[in-house]
């Protein structure tokens, strides 16, 4: 719908790794395996590096000529449209070739369900990011239909869609405009932008994942959980177990481990999360704004992983058996929201300028103003919706998968009325509905 020469992109890489497969598969020689993997992983970055990268580097290489002194043209730069979408299925097809490369999985021999294992619509743009070992063997399986599956499904179309319209798109415009004119405010008012980004992106991104989840399971297919309540986390190891869980299990089991993971030695260790992260930066867009955001969490990850506290809150939710969480739990999460939000500095802004311009007026002007916009007269309205989003969250944590899970058939259609006429008291036909993620 958006352009049809892209989808000879998607078919390049499916018929490529379909085939490539069963040669990795059946060969009984490690050095033709590793070669027919290497042909699938350098097809597919070229893919990904060319249509996402090759201006960055060329611009990068530009620069770094002027700078020296040689005047450099920018003549090798390329009109070049990012394909929607390329980011995702370029990593699932890859994770194919991998799996099978390490034993975990046969080859598929049946061309329409490996088709449609990659370009499968719901997840197919903004993830999750699907491994064959789950969503491959569920393609195959004969499917009937399921009730409880798919009142299941709707639910969450429905969560993700108020995440979406209500906390998203609803505070979008005061992000924009803050970031858009971080000069003329004050700290107050580029703490609150920056703030509220944190929950734009995160509505914005994981009501997609949801809405996804839900799609599917109209369908039969269980997708994997993207997010488990982030904003909870007590330090930034368990935020990268709750944010994003599909790229950061993508790159665990595909660059981490290979690596050497933590069963090397403790600076090998460092160096590997250091590369995890700023590939992963760097997977979120051609701009040295994502290298620097990934290399902020790299140096926050670093320290919890030294002290051996990266994997004490695995599976393990806030407050598990209270109801409350404690003074200590308070202040960690606090203090792991207050650092992911500074980082997503670099995350929202356009250029390294911007971000660094953003940073120097936070602390050079810092005082305390209200904020001064034409949508300002509504924050008390969003400050409430917010309060009640993260109060509701908190009562729903132990499970992402059941946002109304409650026994009182009263309680849960009063909870679908709301959500439902708050969509429509929040939407707003003059707001730009395109998910964040699209971009990447």
């Amino acid at each position: 719908m958006w352009d049809w020469r892209f989808l000879f992109l998607i078919l390049a890489s499916t018929i490529v790794d379909f085939i490539i497969g069963p040669l990795i598969h059946n060969s009984d020689s490690s050095k033709i395996r590793k070669r027919w993997l290497w042909v699938s992983v350098i097809f597919n970055i070229g893919l990904l590096g060319f249509f996402k990268y090759y201006n960055f580097f060329v611009d990068s290489w530009i620069d770094m000529m002027n700078t020296i002194g040689y005047k450099a043209d920018n003549s090798w730069t390329l009109q070049i449209i990012l394909p929607v979408g390329i980011s995702f299925y370029t990593f699932q097809t890859m994770s194919y070739s991998l799996d099978i490369y390490y034993k975990r999985l046969t080859p598929n021999k049946d061309f329409i369900s490996f088709a449609t294992f990659v370009s499968f619509f719901p997840q197919l743009v903004a993830g999750p990011i699907e491994r064959a070992s789950n969503l491959l063997s569920q393609i195959t399986t004969k499917k009937t239909f399921n009730y409880i599956q798919c009142k299941e499904g709707i639910k969450l179309i429905l969560w993700g869609l108020f995440k979406k319209v209500v906390i998203a798109d609803s505070i979008a415009p005061i992000v924009d405009d803050i970031f858009a004119n971080y000069e003329t405010y004050s700290a107050s008012t580029l703490v609150l932008g920056v703030s509220l980004f944190s929950f734009q992106v995160y509505g914005d991104f994981s009501g997609y994942s949801d809405i996804a989840i839900g799609t599917s399971k109209l369908f039969g297919i269980e997708l994997m959980s993207n997010f488990k309540f982030p904003n909870f986390s007590r330090n930034v190891a368990e935020y990268w177990q709750r944010w994003h869980v599909s790229l950061s299990t993508w790159f665990r089991h595909y660059v981490y481990i290979p690596l050497g993971g933590s069963r090397v030695s403790k600076l090998k260790s460092v160096r590997n999360i250091v590369i995890i992260f700023l590939v992963s930066g760097f997977w979120h867009g051609a701009n040295w704004t994502f290298v620097i955001w990934g290399a902020i969490h790299a140096l926050l990850y670093i320290p919890v992983f030294l002290m051996g506290r990266n994997r004490i809150y695995m599976n393990n939710v806030v407050a598990e058996n209270r109801w409350f969480p404690s003074i200590k739990e308070i202040f960690q999460i606090l203090l792991t929201f207050s650092l992911v939000t500074f980082s997503r500095v670099f995350f929202r802004s356009e250029s390294i300028t911007d971000a660094f311009g953003f940073l120097k007026q936070l602390y050079s002007n810092f005082k305390f103003e209200t904020y001064a916009h034409p949508l300002g007269y509504r924050m008390i309205d969003y400050f409430i919706l917010l309060a009640l989003f993260v109060l509701y969250e908190y009562l729903i944590r132990r499970d992402e998968r059941s946002p109304f899970k409650f026994k009182s058939k009263i309680v849960r259609f009063t909870l679908y009325t709301l959500v439902i006429l708050a969509m429509l008291l929040f939407f707003d036909d003059n707001i730009d509905r395109s998910f964040i993620y699209f971009q990447f």
